[in-house]
């Protein structure tokens, strides 16, 4: 349960970098932070995110959907 709970924080926290990254672009004000670092955040957690799933069905924490047939 705290395998699915810390994988959707991190879902949140992406969209959260997402529209942050929205924000600073509308606004074009140069003494804030580039958008590019967001973005670039945004990546790593997507990257991230795959990997956990990925050990979280290897190793068995994670059980898929049986199929409907």
């Amino acid at each position: 349960m705290i395998f699915k709970i810390v994988i959707v924080c991190m879902l949140a926290f992406m969209v959260y970098n997402l529209f942050k990254a929205l924000i600073l672009m509308n606004k074009n004000d140069p003494n804030q932070p580039s958008m590019t670092k967001f973005i670039g955040r945004r990546l790593y957690l997507s990257v991230a995110i795959v990997l956990l799933i990925l050990v979280g069905l290897l190793t068995g924490v994670i059980t898929p959907n049986p199929r409907p047939y």
